[in-house]
C-alpha cells in the first residue's frame, strides 16, 4: 500500500513525500532518496520494492523548495532542465528534509538512507550528518568527492561505474582511502545504471547492486 503524505521540516517548510508500506510489520525503514527528476514513476517503484523486501519505504520530495511538484523523465532536455534545477537545491535543506523523513519512519525500526544520482551524494552527507542512522547507501552520488573531508557517523556501501565520469571511480577510491570503513562496490557500467528507464540502464550490475544492498540492509537494518 502506497499514499502521498506531507512532513514539516525543522526550519517548518512543508513537503511532500510518497509512503510504501510493507505487508506486514516492518523489518526497518528506508529513505529513499531521489535523483535530479524527483520522485517520478521511477523513485516510487524503487520504494514499492523495499516495501516488497519488508521495509517501510519514504521518498521525500527534496527538489519541492525550488520547483513544487516537480517530476519528469530522462530525455536530454529533461536533463538539462533538472541539472539546472539541482544548481538551485541546498544539500543543508536537503539534509534537513531527509531528518524529517527519518523522524517521520523511526517508528518502525532501524533506519537506512539509500540514495541515486543526486541523492547517492545526499546519502553520503546523511551519514555525516544524521545522528542514529542504521547505515546509507549511495548510488553514482556526483559530488560525494567534494565532501570527502566529512567522517561517516554509521556503515557506508556504495555502488559506482566503472564508466562513469561523475564520480569517476578515481575519485571515490580517494574516499575509500579517506574512510577505509566505507565499502565501494564497482560495475562495468555508467551512471545511472540502477534506473530502467534510463539508456545508462545495466541489468546485471542493478540486479548485483541490489542484492548487495538488500544483504547490506539486512544485516544493519533488520
Amino acid at each position: 500500500m502506497a499514499s502521498m503524505i506531507t512532513l514539516t521540516s525543522a526550519d517548518g517548510f512543508q513537503f511532500p513525500a510518497y509512503v510504501a508500506q510493507p505487508a506486514g510489520k516492518p523489518r526497518g525503514a528506508i529513505v529513499v532518496v531521489q535523483e535530479i527528476f524527483g520522485v517520478n514513476s521511477h523513485i516510487r517503484a524503487v520504494a514499492d520494492g523495499y516495501a516488497a523486501d519488508g521495509y517501510l519505504a519514504i521518498a521525500p520530495a527534496l527538489f519541492e523548495r525550488a520547483s513544487p511538484g516537480y517530476e519528469t523523465g530522462y530525455s536530454a532536455e529533461e536533463i538539462a532542465a533538472s541539472r539546472e534545477l539541482m544548481s538551485k537545491v541546498s544539500t543543508d535543506d536537503a539534509i534537513k528534509d531527509v531528518a524529517a523523513s527519518v523522524d517521520y519512519v523511526k517508528s518502525a525500526g532501524k533506519v537506512a538512507v539509500v540514495g541515486y544520482c543526486w541523492g547517492g551524494t545526499i546519502a553520503w552527507l546523511s551519514a555525516t550528518r544524521i545522528a542514529g542512522l542504521a547505515c546509507t547507501v549511495p548510488y553514482y552520488g556526483g559530488q560525494m568527492g567534494k565532501y570527502i573531508g566529512e567522517t561517516p557517523l554509521c556503515p557506508v556501501m556504495g555502488h559506482f561505474g566503472e564508466q562513469d565520469t561523475m564520480p569517476a571511480p578515481d575519485q571515490i577510491r580517494s574516499l575509500v582511502d579517506a574512510h577505509p570503513s566505507v565499502t565501494a562496490h564497482f560495475y562495468t557500467a555508467g551512471h545511472g545504471f540502477n534506473c530502467d528507464q534510463r539508456g545508462s540502464y545495466n541489468a546485471e550490475a542493478a540486479a548485483l547492486a541490489r542484492s548487495r544492498t538488500l544483504a547490506f540492509l539486512a544485516e544493519r537494518v533488520g
